[in-house]
């Protein structure tokens, strides 16, 4: 799909996917991994969560004051 198809936020999901599957707490690459999106209608929320420790890394916007 071309990312002028795209969602602003799908684009943002693909990226943290790409380049953002580091665990900082036991540095796994979870090279097969990616973020999950999940949005309020107020914020959207991505989360990771590594498959080796179970840390769990999350990036929230916020849509609206």
């Amino acid at each position: 799909m071309a990312s002028a198809n795209r969602s602003p936020f799908e684009r943002l999901r693909t990226q943290y996917s790409e380049v953002d599957l580091v665990c900082p707490k036991c540095g796994y690459d979870d090279e097969h991994g990616e973020w999950q999106a999940v949005t309020t209608g107020r914020t959207v929320q991505y989360r990771h969560i590594c498959p080796s420790c179970g840390s769990i890394r999350r990036r929230t916007l916020s849509l609206g004051p």
